[in-house]
């Protein structure tokens, strides 16, 4: 039988380790497998010999491979305490058997990366920023038509600085889907065909159906079943027909 190899992962850094329960878990104890079983197998993909490796935490062992250990073995528990569990660079194979080759690893528990950590917080920052600065560019109409997403018919009550105000702080409490909705023009022709119905320019069907001119009742638009009739409204003023409704919407909003 050839000689089996234990991975030796690059970069692998000698140091104290802590694991936590992922989806805000703090049990008072868990205790997660640590040998195969037919009813909860540890077994781990070698690509480079393509085979399955039996896995095993052993406190007298130095591999956690079965195939590398030698003689008989003293079986170690693993448990998280209130969610978490800190593991002493001395324990070595612990280490790498959770954070390299346990089956459980980033579904049931995760190991805590400050790098990983700093990378997301850094990330959280830039769009915090890139947001900010893309709410104080905007005029008044962009703010309301994207605030309007946020807090619905509200914004109609709300004053300029008000809606100014509202925007920046919708912007740096969910950075990501305010610079989606600033890039989404769809965003502004949907609040443009509320503000429209809302003046009495043109009228939405007490069915939802149907938009047709308020003053003399000429259909513009079926919705189509089953859509938001503002958004599929909005979807119509980029058509050829929706064009020229858009330009004489637009004149009768000023």
């Amino acid at each position: 039988m050839a000689k089996q190899k234990t991975v030796q992962p690059d970069g692998w850094e000698i140091k104290d380790r802590n694991y936590f329960l992922k989806g805000g878990k703090s049990p008072l104890t868990l205790t997660i497998p640590g040998r195969h079983t037919r009813k909860h197998p540890l077994l781990w993909f070698d690509e480079e010999l393509g085979a399955q490796r039996e896995l095993k935490y052993a406190t007298n062992q130095s591999s956690v491979f079965v195939d590398e250990q030698k003689g008989e073995s003293t079986m170690g528990h693993i448990t998280f305490k209130d969610g978490v569990m800190n593991v002493k660079k001395n324990l070595q194979n612990l280490q790498k058997l959770l954070s390299l080759y346990h089956p459980l690893k980033d579904h049931i528990f995760a190991e805590l990366l400050p790098q990983k950590i700093a990378e997301d917080e850094l990330t959280a920052l830039e769009y915090e920023i890139e947001a900010l600065n893309m709410a104080r560019l905007l005029d008044v109409d962009e703010c309301e038509a994207i605030l309007r997403v946020e807090v619905g018919s509200h914004v109609n009550e709300l004053s300029s600085k008000e809606i100014k105000r509202d925007l920046l702080l919708f912007a740096k409490r969910n950075p990501v889907l305010f610079v989606e909705l600033a890039k989404d023009d769809n965003v502004q022709l949907r609040n443009m065909g509320i503000k429209a119905t809302e003046a009495g320019i043109i009228a939405l069907s007490p069915d939802q159906r149907s938009f047709t001119w308020a003053t003399n009742g000429k259909k513009l638009m079926t919705v189509p079943f089953d859509e938001n009739p503002y958004s599929a409204f909005a979807a119509f003023l980029k058509t050829d027909e929706g064009v020229e409704i858009y330009k004489s919407i637009e004149k009768k909003l000023k």
